[in-house]
């Protein structure tokens, strides 16, 4: 089960992390500083497992890879929303984050709540379930490796 971290719509990469921070090394030393013009208390607050479901235009902005990467080291298993930006969908797949679209959870669960993703199946909320499409058999090989570097390692039998 996952707790449900709710945001709006529109989260560009500035507000998922602010350009001032791009100048750690870490994204370690980036973390504290998630969503922090959003709500400052957000990354601390984010548990292992957890997941973000926000509105339309997830992502949108620059093309910053380190958006999906401060995600993904909050330790947030999915992010669902009505819709992505392009460039930051792909960005959260190549590192390895899911991202699924699905247009009503939005608008029926609180924040708090718990859910529980069964991939390209569907999500369940309060024992409603909610489908969601099934991946490409190509970026589920990349999630399920850890990301797009570890998926061609293992491909290419580096790993």
């Amino acid at each position: 089960m996952s707790r449900i971290w709710k945001l709006g719509n529109d989260i560009d990469t500035d507000i998922i992390l602010p350009t001032e921070y791009l100048a750690f090394e870490t994204v370690t030393e980036m973390k504290p500083y998630a969503f922090s013009p959003l709500r400052p208390e957000l990354a601390s607050s984010i548990q292992p497992g957890d997941m973000i479901v926000a509105g339309n235009n997830f992502g949108c902005g620059s093309s910053r890879e380190q958006a999906p990467e401060v995600v993904k080291a909050l330790g947030i298993s999915c992010i669902v929303a009505k819709s992505f930006a392009r460039i930051f969908f792909r960005n959260a797949i190549n590192n390895g984050l899911l991202l699924i679209e699905q247009p009503d959870l939005y608008d029926e669960v609180n924040e708090g709540e718990e859910a529980e993703v069964i991939p390209g199946k569907e999500i369940i909320v309060n024992g409603k379930s909610y489908p969601i499409a099934s991946l490409p058999d190509n970026l589920t090989e990349i999630l399920e490796a850890g990301g797009l570097v570890k998926a061609m390692r293992k491909r290419n039998g580096l790993d």
